[in-house]
């Protein structure tokens, strides 16, 4: 059977460009639960992998409306993990502003609570303004934040194995509950964790729930390369995305895994009409919504300085070395340079959907446009971006997913029950198993 694609949502409430809320018929309500649902069960109709929350830990008034208000997510994914039955859930949790332990707790009970369907996408956070939030006097330094993260993993997978899969005993006969032979207590002692166990959890289903991470810094593809199992991209040139994907197979290679250990999944929007004439109008009619105070913001935000003090009709200037969203700022460098475009065009096209690639066609063009990508070695498949809700998604999942099903490129049926056997993910055995394994040997 030949190769497919793996196909994920991200899911922002109101969509991800600045004024999809405007649009007719698009929701409003980011704190709706009900229309919340409703979004993930169509990424079920569409035999999605799984539906992503991105979040962040602070907010402001001038925030774009997609990151201003929004539900805590793994208290989210709990309560979808009731209203759905196949499709992933994905939630973002910091690694910088977050214990170990707790994470390590909730993570392991959503994981039981919907049957192994849950991943975690690890973020060292990248606003220095989250701080004041957490008793802290200031944001960690790029670097410090990936090793406090690389430490954090290797914590948190230690307390999902706290238990061996077989520990629970619960022997009737015998009044045996648990085999404490089978219990490994981690006491660790780290340069920024100390942290006992076990968890007061038995392994979760999936062995550890999928690690998802979007890092395209030096240092985050090195954290990536040796402990993701998803990445998401966001190059907007085929070329540069075939090389993105060849240094972070090297450096999944160099951390001693096989290249083919992670999914890589580009972000992409698709506006969708009948004709191309009509999907350009559809951008034509976000782009009358702007407002050019929010989408700066956004930009901004996404490139790592506050470009206001710029000739808004002059070239981007050249970008230091960003300490907040590398790989959005490298991206969206590479756009302005290719096309020659100003600052306030780089806003517009950034105000689209947050940096990302937009497809703009029919649904046969998109879905043209996606399985060039995905043969020619640039991803492992999409994370699907729309600008508002519900229509856009919707229309992907009836017009566009369809095609490629029919074209052999994705799934007509889930064939496992698991976020890891949609990704083709094997569920790592207990360390104990392994060690097992080797004396056998």
């Amino acid at each position: 059977m030949p190769k497919q694609m793996h196909l994920g949502s991200l899911s922002h409430g109101v969509g991800s460009h600045v004024a999809g809320w405007r649009m007719p018929g698009a929701e409003t309500e980011k704190e709706n639960f009900d229309l919340v649902a409703r979004a993930v069960r169509t990424a079920e109709r569409g035999k999605l992998d799984f539906v992503f929350f991105a979040d962040a830990v602070n907010t402001g008034a001038d925030a774009a409306p997609m990151f201003v208000v929004r539900f805590e997510p793994l208290t989210l994914l709990g309560a979808l993990s009731t209203v759905t039955d196949r499709v992933g859930l994905v939630a973002t949790v910091s690694t910088t502003y977050s214990e170990p332990y707790n994470v390590a707790r909730a993570l392991a009970s959503l994981d039981h609570l919907s049957h192994g369907r849950i991943g975690w996408n690890v973020v060292t956070g990248s606003s220095p303004d989250a701080a004041a939030n957490f008793s802290r006097d200031k944001h960690p330094p790029h670097d410090e934040r990936y090793a406090m993260a690389q430490e954090y993993l290797e914590v948190v997978k230690g307390l999902w194995d706290s238990w061996e899969d077989d520990a629970l005993v619960a022997d009737k006969q015998t009044g045996q509950f648990i085999d404490t032979d089978k219990l490994h207590v981690l006491n660790h002692v780290g340069k920024h964790y100390q942290v006992a166990g076990p968890l007061n959890a038995s392994r979760p289903p999936q062995g550890y729930p999928v690690i998802f991470q979007a890092g395209a810094s030096d240092r985050g593809m090195e954290l990536a390369g040796a402990t993701a199992e998803v990445v998401f991209a966001s190059q907007s040139f085929q070329e540069e995305a075939i090389a993105f994907a060849g240094k972070l197979r090297d450096c999944t290679e160099a951390a001693g895994r096989p290249r083919d250990a992670i999914r890589i999944l580009l972000g992409v929007s698709p506006i969708i009409g009948d004709t191309e004439a009509e999907a350009r109008d559809i951008i034509a009619r976000l782009g009358a919504f702007v407002d050019p105070v929010t989408s700066m913001r956004v930009l901004s935000d996404r490139v790592g300085i506050d470009l206001a003090p710029y000739d808004i009709d002059g070239p981007l200037p050249d970008l230091p070395p960003s300490t907040m969203m590398q790989g959005h700022a490298r991206v969206l460098q590479s756009v302005a340079r290719r096309y020659g475009m100003t600052i306030r065009q780089l806003r517009d096209y950034a105000a689209v959907s947050s940096g990302h690639r937009v497809l703009i066609g029919t649904p046969t063009q998109v879905a043209d446009d996606l399985e060039a990508w995905f043969t020619s070695g640039a991803c492992d498949g999409f994370a699907i971006m729309t600008p508002y809700s519900p229509q856009p998604f919707e229309r992907f999942v009836d017009q566009v997913v369809p095609i490629l099903m029919d074209r052999g490129l994705f799934r007509k049926e889930y064939t496992g029950r698991t976020l890891r056997d949609h990704l083709g993910l094997a569920r790592p055995p207990h360390p104990a198993a392994r060690a097992s394994a080797r004396s056998a040997a």
